[in-house]
């Protein structure tokens, strides 16, 4: 959460009543407001969904590619040392002591299994390009090709093999440049980025306009430097809605906040929207569908978010989960289907629950070396921590999440999975503390592979150190309630913070990587100096698995030679739609990169109409022949046995549709104009695609192609 010196003291927060909206926005949003008004909403519990409330995007555009916005001069403005941070109490808790605290960890911690990080590289640092605010709300996620880091009020685009930059810091305002309105001029930070990875589409979002708007904007394609749609949702004109957190789900982007009234000095209750995701992949005007606020006796919840490649049961709700402040202490599963075609039949119930380990709540502020007790740090124990990471393994389906918790008087974080959440019953099926000495662990993000095995990153400080950057980890096939992996660290930080009020976090975040769907990454912050207002952030990658010789798929290419002007790559990724290959052959080579050498594989045609010829090898990388394929087609290639261990290494979509040049997935007028305007040209990279017959020449007979072949398309 971003802290502003006016938060909680009052005087900007009117300025969003100055906002105009249609007639048609304005009912709805008063709509929204008459039921919201500090009920409470107890037929949920009861299982009767409460009416659901629709609120169209007040205004929606497509970006200029953002590798091509000019970066937004960097002007410092004051630091902002905010009043403590919103509280939420529902005063249902009552401590109890923890007995689940792992024990008989002190070999793991003097000799950790757990691997060492693979890359580990500064993210962005203070003041956040533009914010000059604490904390810094670092997250993080990782893409096909592509890391992308947002803190207040910045983001920077990495290269995941690497750690390069691509492209920033650059401020989050910059995204909504030419937009207009409070995206562009008003922007507050809570800054979520997520990787959707059913579309291969980036999500990033923040609020605005005095914690009354929230600003979203969808990637156009895999690539964060491009362009993206964009989109200002006005939330409401009274209430603060604070804590943005938002999870990807097959029918809808969903996104859960705390509610507070006009000055932060009552908590009204947890509320939770749903996003029209299908419109607003596709750029059109979107809208949201949202239900009135539980009401103050209902606690901070966050919405399940999609990992992995296997998609929910069709059909299934998204998962809300609540922290367990209840007593007895018990995971509440909500259940919130969002129905775009026909909003009425939207719900949001109450689904089931399951019973949560005693916890006592952590009120002490965290150690740390070289300052005094006042400057302790933040804890944010009163809520759970992003992400609510969901999977489904087709057996059983999983929904891992962390908050902080005392235990022996220090912070230690408790982990918890559920199963049953979709389709029940819900279950509690690991529910443990990892505090394995004196250092106190907190502000925690805990994710699952593709296997089973989960890591859990977080911050770790007690007075003999500064702030650290480490993680812990289990296998699929270790005792449950355990992280048996030890501990390692991603980096130790040189300083401790001063001042600042206090504010660390406010959340961190663990992701993992869509294309092996194995390799975690982590990003945080710490610091570098003893000093106030100064953070930086590091971002780590690690695996649990696949360090013993299997090898992991990084890409995947149709590769054709253009006569005397070279060879030539058209890049097929890993998951989402296919690639598309324009180029008229007779015969294609497939190509297979993976993350060390290759000796042996083999390349199998799951579906379409293919030929595996003779594959060869040579470094990392396996080069199939591919033949008989017909044009406007998808053939899905599996790479297996690499080096013999008999694995598959993934199904690969490849495209073929002679003619179209713009890779758009259809020939026509467009592709046309493209070839004909570069004949006689050179071929280059970056018009190889207009050679439709690869003869290392763009001349008519490519024109012929692609007049040849208008009208097709693949899907």
């Amino acid at each position: 959460m971003k802290k502003l010196s006016s938060r909680g003291a009052s005087p900007n927060w009117c300025a969003s009543f100055g906002l105009v909206l249609s007639s048609v926005g304005v009912f709805l949003v008063l709509l929204a407001l008459s039921v919201n008004s500090g009920s409470t909403v107890r037929a949920a519990d009861a299982n009767q969904s409460p009416k659901p409330i629709v609120i169209y995007s007040t205004h929606n555009d497509v970006s200029p590619a953002l590798r091509d916005v000019e970066p937004w001069p960097d002007v410092r403005v004051q630091e902002h040392e905010a009043a403590a941070n919103w509280r939420v109490s529902t005063g249902a808790h009552k401590d109890q002591p923890d007995l689940v605290v792992q024990k008989g960890m002190l070999l793991g911690q003097l000799a950790p299994r757990i691997p060492a990080p693979i890359l580990t590289f500064a993210g962005i640092p203070y003041p956040g390009v533009v914010c000059s605010c604490a904390p810094p709300d670092t997250n993080g996620e990782v893409g096909a090709t592509q890391y992308v880091q947002i803190v207040n009020e910045g983001y920077q685009v990495f290269d995941k093999a690497t750690g390069a930059s691509i492209l920033g810091p650059n401020s989050i305002a910059s995204v909504w440049s030419g937009f207009g309105g409070v995206c562009q001029t008003a922007g507050q930070g809570d800054p979520v980025v997520l990787y959707d990875q059913i579309a291969n589409r980036w999500l990033i979002s923040q609020f605005a306009n005095g914690l009354h708007d929230e600003c979203i904007a969808v990637s156009t394609t895999s690539d964060a430097t491009g362009t993206w749609n964009r989109y200002d949702f006005h939330l409401t004109n009274t209430t603060l809605d604070d804590y943005p957190k938002i999870g990807v789900w097959p029918d809808g982007y969903y996104m859960t906040m705390n509610i507070f009234n006009s000055t932060g000095t009552a908590y009204l209750g947890p509320q939770a929207w749903a996003f029209d995701r299908a419109k607003m992949l596709a750029g059109q005007s979107a809208t949201m569908i949202t239900f009135p606020t539980l009401g103050p006796l209902f606690p901070p919840w966050l919405p399940g978010d999609l990992d992995g490649s296997t998609l929910p049961p069709t059909g299934a709700p998204n998962p809300l989960v609540f922290l367990p402040d209840n007593t007895p202490s018990t995971y509440r599963v909500y259940h919130f289907h969002a129905d775009f075609a026909n909003p009425l039949n939207s719900t949001l119930t109450f689904f089931g629950e399951s019973p949560a380990a005693g916890w006592s709540q952590l009120t002490a502020l965290v150690p740390e070396l070289g300052v005094t007790s006042s400057n302790y740090l933040d804890n944010l124990a009163d809520r759970l921590m992003f992400r609510l990471a969901y999977r489904n393994f087709g057996d059983h389906e999983s929904l891992v999440g962390n908050w902080t918790v005392k235990s022996n008087n220090i912070a230690g974080v408790r982990w918890f999975e559920l199963r049953g959440v979709t389709n029940g019953p819900v279950t509690t099926f690991q529910d443990s503390t990892f505090q394995p000495d004196t250092t106190w662990r907190w502000m925690g993000s805990v994710a699952m592979d593709k296997d089973g095995n989960m890591a859990l990153g977080y911050s770790a400080s007690d007075a003999t150190i500064h702030p650290q950057v480490r993680y812990t980890g289990r296998m699929a096939t270790d005792p449950i309630n355990t992280m048996s992996l030890g501990e390692g660290h991603i980096f130790d930080g040189a300083g401790s913070q001063t001042a600042t009020s206090n504010r660390w976090g406010d959340y961190s975040d663990m992701t993992v990587d869509p294309v092996d769907d194995q390799t975690f990454w982590f990003t945080t912050e710490y610091y570098d100096t003893v000093s106030s207002f100064n953070w930086r952030t590091r971002i780590g990658s690690f695996k649990l698995s696949g360090g013993t010789g299997t090898l992991n798929l990084l890409s995947a290419a149709s590769r054709l030679t253009h006569g005397t002007a070279g060879t030539f790559d058209i890049s097929m990724p890993l998951s989402g739609p296919s690639g598309v290959e324009d180029r008229q052959a007779t015969s294609y080579n497939a190509v297979f990169t993976f993350d060390a050498a290759v000796t042996s594989g083999q390349v199998t045609v799951v579906s379409g109409t293919a030929t595996v010829g003779a594959i060869t090898f040579s470094g990392n990388s396996m080069t199939a022949n591919i033949t008989g394929v017909t044009s406007a087609e998808v053939v899905t290639l599996r790479a297996q046995n690499i080096n013999n261990d008999g694995q598959p290494h993934g199904d690969v979509a490849f495209g073929f549709l002679a003619g179209d040049a713009d890779g758009d997935r259809k020939v026509a007028k467009p592709d046309q104009l493209l070839v004909k305007g570069d004949v006689n040209k050179a071929v280059t990279s970056a018009n190889f695609r207009e050679d439709l017959d690869a003869d290392g020449q763009i001349r008519n007979q490519d024109v012929q192609i692609v007049k040849a072949n208008k009208g097709h398309r693949i899907p």
